[in-house]
C-alpha cells in the first residue's frame, strides 16, 4: 500500500519530470541528433520493440531502425536482459535505475521506471529507490545494486572482497548474468545520452500490453550444466571455425569472454546476435573500430580489452611504431582517427557532457552513419572492459605474446 501511495503522488509530478527529463541543459527541448523512424508499419514489424510489449517503438529503437539493420536485434537483447536468465526482472531493472542515476542519464533512468512500474514487485522496489531505502531491501538485492553501481562508476574497480559479498548471494552463472546486465545497462545509457534521446511522452505511468514474464528461482545454488548452455556452446563453436565468422577477426577461436558468457547463454547469444548486425553493417572501417576500442580500453584501464585490441590492430599490419606511440600520447593518429577516439573518450568517462557540438565534430567527419558506428563502438566496449576485468578474465596466449612483442611486457 505504501508503494502505491508514494508512486501516485510521482504521477502528480510526471508531466514536470518528463519536461526536464526531455530538456538541454540550458532548459531548450531535447532533440536527437540523428532521425528516428516515423515508418508505423516498419516499426510494428519489430518484435518487443517495446520490451514490455506495448504498443509504442521507443525512441532507441526508432533511431537504429532509420540508420542500422540491428533494430530488431536490439529489441531482442533488451528483452532478454530484462527477463532472460535466473535473476528476478525487477532487480536488474532497480539496477538500470541506479546505473542511469550514477552516469546521469534521465532517458535511461524514465525507461528503468516504467519497466519497474509494469509489476506489483517493481513498483514496490521502485518506491524504495526513490525514498532512499535500499537498506530494507533484501540482502541478495543490496548486493546487486552496490555491485551494479560501483562498476559502473569504477570500470575495473571490483575489488576481491567486492566480488566476495556478491558471491555470497549469487552463483557462478548468477554472477556472470549481474556482471553482463550491468554492463548492458552502461552500453544503454550512453547509446541514449550520445544521441541526446529525448523521453517520450508516453513513457512516464505507461503500462505494458502484455503481463511481463513471471520469475522463476533457479533451482540449485551453483551454477549447473544447462541445455541451453550447451547448445550456445555448440552453436559458438560452430561459428568460431568459419574463416569469415564474426569471431575470426582475431585467430583466438573462442575467446575466454565468450567462455564465461556461455553460463548466461541466452544473453550471450542475443548479445552476440546484436553485435554481429552491428559490425555486419559498420560503415568505418575495421581499423578505426579497433582504435576506438583501444582508447575506450586504454581510458578504462581494462587489460584483457586492451590486449586484444594490440592483437587486432597488429594483424591489420598497423606498424608497432605506432603502437608504441598510441600508449603516450596521440601524435600518430590521423586527423580522422583522433576525432572519433577524442569522442569516445569523452563519451566513455562522462556521457552526461557530450554536447550537440561534439557529436556534430563526429557527424562533419564520419557522416550520419559513420558517427552512429564511432558511438557504438564505444558502447560496446564500455560494455565489455567492465565484464572481462571485473570477472579476472586471462588474457588468450596470443594475445600477451603480442602485447609483449610490441611493448616488451606482457601487460598494461
Amino acid at each position: 500500500m505504501r508503494a502505491l501511495v508514494l508512486l501516485a503522488a510521482a504521477a502528480l509530478v510526471a508531466s514536470a519530470a518528463l519536461a526536464a527529463w526531455s530538456a538541454t541543459k540550458d532548459g531548450a527541448p531535447r532533440r536527437a541528433r540523428l532521425a528516428l523512424a516515423a515508418d508505423a508499419a516498419r516499426l510494428k514489424t519489430i518484435e518487443f520493440a517495446d520490451p514490455l510489449g506495448g504498443p509504442h517503438a521507443p525512441n532507441y529503437i526508432r533511431l537504429l531502425a532509420e540508420h542500422t539493420g540491428a533494430a530488431p536485434d536490439f529489441a531482442r537483447l533488451t528483452r532478454a536482459f530484462l527477463y532472460s536468465g535466473t535473476l528476478p526482472p525487477e532487480t536488474k531493472m532497480a539496477m538500470g535505475y541506479r546505473v542511469a542515476r550514477a552516469l546521469n542519464t534521465p532517458y535511461a533512468q524514465a525507461h528503468a521506471e516504467r519497466w519497474l512500474r509494469a509489476s506489483e514487485r517493481g513498483r514496490d522496489l521502485l518506491a524504495r529507490l526513490r525514498e532512499g531505502q535500499t537498506s530494507q531491501l533484501a540482502p541478495a538485492e543490496q548486493a546487486a545494486l552496490e555491485y551494479a553501481e560501483k562498476l559502473t562508476r569504477e570500470p575495473v574497480g571490483i575489488t576481491d572482497a567486492d566480488f566476495a559479498r556478491a558471491r555470497a548471494h549469487y552463483n557462478d552463472s548468477q554472477l556472470v548474468e549481474l556482471t553482463m546486465t550491468t554492463c548492458f545497462f552502461n552500453y544503454f545509457a550512453r547509446l541514449c545520452e550520445a544521441l541526446s534521446l529525448g523521453v517520450e511522452d508516453w513513457t512516464p505511468g505507461a503500462t505494458p500490453a502484455t503481463a511481463a514474464p513471471e520469475y522463476r528461482a533457479p533451482a540449485a545454488r551453483i551454477g549447473l550444466i544447462s541445455d541451453e548452455e550447451m547448445a550456445a556452446t555448440a552453436a559458438l563453436v560452430a561459428a568460431s571455425k568459419e574463416p569469415q565468422g564474426a569471431m575470426a577477426g582475431l585467430g583466438l577461436g573462442i575467446a575466454n569472454s565468450q567462455r564465461a558468457m556461455l553460463r548466461a547463454p541466452e544473453l550471450a547469444l542475443a548479445w552476440r546476435a546484436y553485435g554481429s548486425a552491428v559490425r555486419e553493417r559498420a560503415t568505418i572501417p575495421r581499423e578505426l573500430q579497433l582504435h576506438v576500442s583501444f582508447a575506450v580500453s586504454e581510458a578504462n584501464g581494462c587489460r584483457y580489452c586492451t590486449l586484444h585490441q594490440v592483437l587486432g590492430l597488429r594483424r591489420l599490419g598497423v606498424d608497432m611504431a605506432k603502437l608504441v606511440k598510441m600508449r603516450k600520447d596521440d601524435s600518430a593518429l590521423t586527423p580522422r582517427e583522433l576525432t572519433a577516439v577524442k569522442f569516445a573518450r569523452l563519451l566513455t568517462t562522462t556521457p552526461s557532457a557530450v554536447t550537440d557540438a561534439d557529436f556534430d565534430k563526429l557527424r562533419a567527419e564520419f557522416g550520419d552513419r559513420g558517427a552512429l558506428d564511432v558511438v557504438l563502438q564505444t558502447c560496446a566496449f564500455n560494455f565489455m572492459n567492465r565484464f572481462t576485468d571485473t570477472l579476472g578474465l586471462p588474457s588468450e596466449d596470443e594475445a600477451v605474446r603480442t602485447y609483449r612483442e610490441v611493448y616488451g611486457v606482457s601487460h598494461p
